[in-house]
């Protein structure tokens, strides 16, 4: 089962092959108020397509609990826009894991008006 800062860590650096691994092939991944992204070939063009609005991003681990097959992670994710200025936002990220430790539902609650507000 992926822990918090495993899957941060390779979200910072945009390591999709790694985040990708983290997946079932039914996976659904929910980013905010956007519509689901179902399977792993979806999860990650959406993330890929995400990547290209930013420049970077970092996540600071705030609270992680596991009950089960399932997460919670707060954080403050600091944002590096296109523009090179920092936008730091909290957020919460649920997911849950099948049988074999893979990633089945992994939803992020955030608003990332900040990050987009001129």
């Amino acid at each position: 089962m992926p822990d918090a800062r495993t899957i941060f860590a390779a979200v910072d650096a945009h390591d999709i092959a790694a985040f990708d691994a983290m997946f079932a092939d039914d996976g659904r991944f929910v980013f905010g108020n956007r519509e689901p992204l179902v399977g792993r070939e979806a999860v990650i063009a959406g993330n890929v397509a995400f990547f290209q609005l930013i420049r970077g991003l970092r996540h600071q681990l705030r609270n992680e609990w596991t009950v089960g097959a399932d997460t919670i992670a707060e954080t403050d994710v600091t944002y590096t826009r296109l523009d090179g200025k920092e936008v730091t936002v909290p957020a919460v990220s649920i997911w849950r894991v099948d049988d074999e430790g893979l990633i089945v539902d992994y939803r992020i609650f955030i608003d990332q008006a900040p990050l987009f507000a001129p």
